[in-house]
């Protein structure tokens, strides 16, 4: 400044503050906000430093420098931006407690603290600190926007400032919270708005696929079971584990559970943890930053975020390699988690429906699963019957698969020979209403209508032939099993593998073989 006269100097800040205020009001960046008031203070007013504290949650208290002075865990003053002298966040002052030291006495309700003599003012302490670095002046104000709370704004200066000066800045940290709360609430409608294509997204994605049922068919005993089962735990938030073979309908379920609870209004969150890749499984669930790993060209959503007020379904959690178990055990336990790449830690309210069609509980003997991750998981377990033990229902199932694949192929169907329904009631199905759906499908396209016929040499090639004799389900199920495995030269994975043919997950199969003492035969030498 050239004129070092107080009045030329109260004018030059007047305009400095001016101009400072109108950059930060131009900007809906709360970051660049921030950054502009700070660094605008120390360039253009002289400060020696200056720093931004904003209200936020208590998130580090196990590691907070002033955790003894904190009466208060839920919130506290998070230092989001500093310049001049430190530009350090992560310092001693990182998180300042309500009403603790001078910052935490701002924005306690103390009122704006200043002074011009920050040597001989008792209300400061650190004076060797202050007198090391020269500085001669502090000015702290609250940030306040409606009455609400969001911050404090501070600085310290090498020179003494006026009293119009100081009148300024308090007109200034008015300006500035206002500029702060309008770039907060544009970050919170652009989360929002974020979140909705997420969502939006994704139900484009359950719509293009095709869900294996439109609704639960039957009136057996054992389905009737399930669903009073799922109508009493519907309304609570307890974790549901569903239990049952492929193709038994778990997903439909897990459906009725959500549909049925108060958080119906939110949307149901599906991840098939079989099918993600094991690298990727951590940014699937939990979301990811950009360039948190290659190929992260811009920031992710989890399915964990994306499910916030409503429920995640853990289809085949069976699968989760054991890493994913940790994160997901982490989740259950502390309701927070961090998007990879990132170290805030995001909140959730979500409700977890989980599905397997695996042992569980042999898997934890086997060391493929942890067993606190099952005990978080297994706090309401429903296990859905097979379709072998609820036969009276297939013939329910067998009329409403074929009202829905006359309409899909423009077919109409008035009559089942009551010989098809007899041979398909009769049949062990190891795939459940998935294989009878099938067969359905595949019998309403061949079928030229109005007679739904089942092609016998199509459905006898899976009949076990021990089915028309007499024998236990399990030695049906073992013949039909084995047959394949053979016909497959015992491949088990792939498009001509034997866990394809016989529409089940490998993993399913594989254990499916143990149970049924089935080992592919050693190689032997010929002499």
């Amino acid at each position: 400044m050239n004129d070092s006269s107080p009045l030329s100097i109260a004018k030059q800040s007047r305009q400095i503050l001016e101009r400072i205020a109108l950059q930060m009001a131009s900007s809906l960046d709360l970051q660049l906000v921030l950054t502009t008031i700070t660094e605008g203070l120390v360039e253009e007013l002289d400060a020696a430093f200056a720093r931004i504290w904003l209200l936020g949650p208590g998130d580090l208290c196990p590691d907070c420098y002033k955790a003894a002075d904190c009466a208060n865990r839920t919130q506290c003053l998070h230092l989001a931006a500093s310049a001049g002298l430190y530009c350090n966040l992560n310092g001693e002052y990182r998180r300042i407690p309500l009403g603790a030291v001078k910052i935490g006495e701002i924005a306690q309700g103390y009122g704006a603290l200043y002074t011009n003599d920050v040597l001989e003012d008792a209300r400061l302490p650190n004076k060797q600190w202050m007198k090391d670095n020269d500085l001669r002046c502090f000015a702290g104000y609250p940030l306040t926007f409606r009455g609400d709370l969001l911050g404090v704004i501070a600085m310290f200066g090498h020179r003494p400032l006026t009293d119009e000066e100081f009148d300024r800045l308090s007109l200034f940290a008015n300006s500035a919270a206002i500029a702060i709360r309008n770039a907060q609430l544009f970050a919170e409608v652009e989360q929002l708005k974020n979140r909705l294509h997420a969502e939006n997204l994704y139900l484009r994605e359950e719509i293009q696929l095709e869900h294996d049922f439109e609704d639960i068919i039957g009136n057996s005993s054992p389905i009737k079971s399930v669903l009073r089962t799922v109508e009493q735990v519907a309304s609570t938030d307890s974790t549901v584990l569903i239990l049952g073979e492929t193709g038994t309908g778990k997903e439909l379920i897990a459906r009725a559970i959500h549909n049925l609870s108060l958080r119906k209004a939110r949307p149901l969150i599906r991840v098939n943890c079989g099918a993600i890749p094991t690298s990727l499984i951590e940014s699937e669930l939990f979301g990811h930053e950009k360039g948190s790993f290659t190929g992260a060209t811009a920031r992710r959503i989890g399915r964990f975020e994306l499910a916030d007020g409503g429920t995640i379904f853990l289809d085949e959690v069976g699968e989760l390699p054991m890493d994913a178990q940790v994160k997901l055990l982490g989740v259950l336990q502390e309701r927070e988690f961090e998007r990879v790449g990132s170290n805030r830690m995001l909140k959730t309210n979500v409700r977890v429906i989980a599905a397997t069609n695996r042992d569980l509980w042999a898997a934890v003997k086997a060391g493929s699963f942890r067993s606190d991750l099952l005990y978080r998981l297994n706090v309401f377990p429903i296990e859905v019957p097979p379709l072998r033990a609820r036969t009276s229902d297939i013939s329910l199932l067998i009329r409403f698969f074929a009202d829905k694949f006359s309409t899909k192929f423009g077919k109409r169907f008035d009559n089942i020979p009551q010989q098809t329904i007899d041979l398909l009631v009769g049949y062990a199905w190891p795939g459940n209403v998935r294989e009878l759906e099938n067969i359905i499908e595949r019998a309403a396209i061949l079928s030229p209508g109005p007679l739904l016929q089942i092609d016998e040499s199509l459905f006898q090639s899976r009949v076990p032939a021990e089915s028309k004799a007499s024998g236990t389900l399990e030695e049906m199920e073992r013949s039909h099993v084995l047959r394949v495995l053979q016909e497959t030269d015992w491949i088990i994975e792939g498009k001509q593998g034997a866990a394809t043919k016989l529409d089940l997950h490998p993993n399913t199969l594989r254990s499916r073989m143990q149970k049924l003492g089935l080992k592919k035969p050693r190689l032997t030498n010929k002499p």
